[in-house]
């Protein structure tokens, strides 16, 4: 018995990183979609009067986006946008194209929570079937459910305190991933992505993964009571 001790230590570790991972991935997944998402950008555009507001045409507006997007997933450095303010000066000045770099930064590291987390659902659940291939369906139906319901949890808690005081959660997030004051601009780029665009965005960033979340802990739970069922 005490030589297993260990290896079932280990094991309830490698399950509650997979949990962990469920919610993660989702997250960082959705995310990423989002910030590559042109409709999404032009939904902002559109609801907000971006247009009317900056004196920037629509067509333009959706430049800056592809601009933006090239951006974020390239080396390139600093940004390049091809399109001019209406009075003739370079859309972004000096302080947005540093905050710019460190939204980038930020998208980056998105991008490899993404990787990592996928890399290690994949890995565990193939090593599963390898070591554990009668009790890989029980396991992975439990830990689904786990991974949806930490989600769905973790979802409504952010909810809440969006709801409550949104401006706190924004304004915090910033002060979180940002150095001193240098999210706070005054130029084109809050103009262009004002706060109720990232309301949204967030919005449909957490309604799709409450949605996956679902489905997920929905199918582990379906296997879960399914085998309880019959073992009565």
């Amino acid at each position: 018995m005490a030589k297993k001790r260990p290896l079932r230590i280990l094991s309830a570790l490698a399950m509650g990183l997979f949990i962990l991972c469920i919610p993660i991935f989702l997250l960082t997944t959705n995310l990423a979609w989002a910030v590559n998402s042109v409709r999404l950008y032009e939904y902002g555009f559109n609801k907000y009067d971006i247009s009317e507001a900056t004196g920037i045409e629509d067509e333009e507006l959706l430049v800056v986006a592809g601009d933006l997007l090239h951006y974020f997933n390239s080396g390139e450095e600093p940004i390049q946008i091809t399109i001019l303010a209406p009075g003739g000066e370079e859309l972004f000045n000096e302080r947005e194209v540093a905050h710019l770099r460190d939204v980038k930064g930020l998208i980056r590291l998105c991008y490899h929570l993404k990787q990592a987390t996928f890399g290690y659902l994949a890995v565990f659940a193939i090593g599963s079937f390898i070591w554990q291939r009668r009790r890989l369906r029980p396991s992975l139906a439990k830990m689904a459910l786990g991974g949806g319901a930490l989600t769905i949890a973790l979802l409504l808690l952010m909810g809440i305190v969006a709801l409550v005081n949104f401006d706190w959660l924004f304004l915090n997030f910033h002060r979180l991933f940002f150095s001193g004051n240098s999210w706070i601009l005054s130029g084109y780029l809050p103009q262009i992505f004002p706060q109720g665009f990232f309301y949204d965005a967030a919005l449909f960033i957490v309604g799709a993964t409450i949605v996956e979340s679902l489905v997920i802990g929905g199918i582990g739970g379906y296997f879960v009571l399914r085998r309880r069922r019959a073992r009565g």
